[in-house]
């Protein structure tokens, strides 16, 4: 009997076609649509190649990073100290087409009405495909504000950080052609409480602001070790400060920062995050002495921001898998997408998705128009309500569009795992919910024109009787001081949710906004898929489709 009959046991039918290779900014239509909204329609020709790129090469480059992670190198062969941590060449392609792409710079170099909102746009294309570079990313993005306050540093230091060129090489910042920024805050003792800080800083000879100072102590985490500097708090004779910590001294020798070990994390793989310590490392303080919290305070806003823009797209990039699966897979002789309990589930990971966009780029416009006092108050507002929820919920919606795909969606060949362990970062890294939320408080309490910019941001509702009830609820809740840190985070979801029902309803995208408010304001339930009747989730799905 020739066995070599049944080799093949049965015909592969009913499969996904690949979505590879897709430009992910055109499949995006409401990213088209809000950009420009908040006047970056200039810059979709960078949107539109970036999108190409994200779908294609960087996509694969993602998962090569991923499945590759950093390696850390305490010495050399000969038995000297180096403190390297060795990348894939994957994850060194991705930083280099991000960087050649301005997504650290933009705003910085092209100070432009919608130059935040542009770059928004272009790092939300990249944190679909590839989460752990967009920390460093970040921080080098971030970074230019703080150094800012210092103008001698900053006139050292930036025209590395904006030269708009990546250069891995481990050599002292005069000898490279692009400079990367990271930041290391948190130590064992305190977390989030910075002030619990026990690392000390005394002055090489004069001291204060711009002066050099040698620095003791360790910082629990800190991401992206192989940056060119680090800005970091620690103790001086005035108080807790800030300061800028290289990776080489001025004569070219290393700097006393040792790495002790790499974390072992949950997600961000490709991203390596280090315990380090300081041995007398020398580093220049930046900003007044003392006023270390406030002075790497712009920084850290601006790191809050991009965990938003970061969430978003693991939602969006989430949702595109989804709609993209149960478009093409067929359940009992029909399409998946057209079975009406599925199209309720994908219609609201739609909504969401778009709604978090939506709260996101207000954010970025607000950032754009930072000489108007109330679009500043709205910033520092927004920032920690949308670090709170967005973070929040992209758990939860990523394991929502993961069962979409069934256990297709639970294997490493998908990139849903990837995604969904990537989502709870950005809710702890820089503040976690609890945080965020009392951070709204104590703004909304301290400062009344941030409460009144808030009311005029929200308005009468824009004509919606259900939104105008909750905007008067909501005013009320926020006035009535009975218990509010125990109400804190009931506050901010509603607040959240509020803007977002707000922001829609202003975009004219009556469908869109419709469904939102009568689910997230009215009959909704409490897990994804539970619309009420009646919202038409053929015209949701149609939207947000990757066609």
């Amino acid at each position: 009997m020739d066995l070599h009959q049944y080799a093949e046991t049965h015909e592969v039918i009913n499969q996904v076609p690949p979505l590879e290779g897709a430009n992910l900014y055109r499949i995006d239509r409401p990213l088209q649509e809000w950009l420009r909204r908040y006047d970056a329609d200039w810059a979709e020709p960078r949107l539109d190649a970036y999108g190409a790129l994200a779908g294609g090469p960087l996509l694969a480059a993602g998962f090569a990073a991923n499945e590759n992670r950093p390696v850390f190198r305490s010495h050399d062969r000969y038995g000297h100290r180096i403190d390297q941590v060795d990348f894939h060449p994957a994850y060194h392609e991705l930083m280099a087409t991000a960087i050649a792409h301005d997504l650290p710079t933009l705003p910085w170099r092209e100070p432009r009405p919608g130059a935040q909102v542009a770059r928004a746009g272009l790092m939300y294309l990249h944190n679909q495909v590839e989460a752990g570079t967009a920390c460093p990313l970040t921080m080098t993005f971030a970074s230019v504000a703080t150094l800012r306050r210092q103008s001698e540093i900053a006139e050292h230091w930036l025209p590395g950080v904006l030269a708009g060129t990546y250069d891995p090489r481990n050599l002292p910042m005069e000898k490279k052609v692009g400079l990367t920024l990271g930041m290391a805050m948190t130590e064992k003792q305190g977390g989030s409480d910075v002030r619990a800080n026990t690392s000390r800083a005394w002055p090489v000879g004069a001291a204060g602001s711009g002066q050099a100072y040698e620095l003791l102590g360790h910082k629990w985490f800190c991401s992206a070790p192989m940056s060119d500097a680090f800005l970091t708090l620690a103790y001086s004779s005035g108080g807790l400060s800030c300061f800028l910590l290289s990776r080489h001294r001025p004569d070219g020798s290393r700097n006393q920062l040792y790495i002790q070990r790499l974390k072992n994390k949950l997600g961000n793989w490709s991203n390596a995050s280090a315990e380090v310590e300081y041995r007398g490392a020398l580093a220049w303080m930046v900003g007044e002495e003392g006023r270390g919290v406030r002075t790497i305070l712009e920084m850290v806003a601006l790191t809050r921001f991009d965990c938003m823009i970061g969430s978003s797209a693991l939602m969006r990039q989430a949702l595109t898998q989804a709609l993209h699966h149960c478009a093409h897979r067929l359940v009992g002789g029909q399409v998946l997408a057209e079975h009406a309990l599925m199209q309720n589930v994908l219609a609201d990971l739609a909504l969401e998705s778009e709604a978090a966009l939506a709260l996101t780029l207000r954010l970025a416009r607000a950032l754009d128009h930072g000489e108007d006092e109330g679009e500043r108050r709205l910033a520092r507002l927004l920032t920690a309500v949308g670090k709170y929820w967005i973070c929040k919920r992209t758990p939860e919606m990523i394991g929502e569009a993961a069962e979409c795909l069934g256990g297709a969606g639970y294997v490493e060949e998908s990139i849903l795992p990837r995604l969904y362990r990537e989502a709870p970062v950005n809710s702890i890294w820089e503040g976690s919910g609890n945080v965020q939320c009392l951070d709204v408080l104590r703004v909304l309490g301290k400062e009344p024109e941030t409460f009144a910019a808030l009311f005029v941001e929200l308005g009468e509702g824009h004509g919606d009787v259900r939104l105008r009830a909750r905007i008067e609820w909501l005013r009320k809740a926020l006035a009535d001081q009975t218990e509010i840190h125990y109400r804190a985070r009931r506050l901010v979801e509603e607040l959240a949710v509020t803007l977002q029902a707000g922001l829609l309803l202003e975009a004219g995208e009556t469908t869109v906004a419709d469904a939102f408010i009568h689910s997230r304001l009215g009959e909704g339930g409490r897990v994804y898929g539970t619309l009420p009747c009646g919202v038409d989730v053929a015209k949701l799905l149609a939207r947000s489709m990757p066609l």
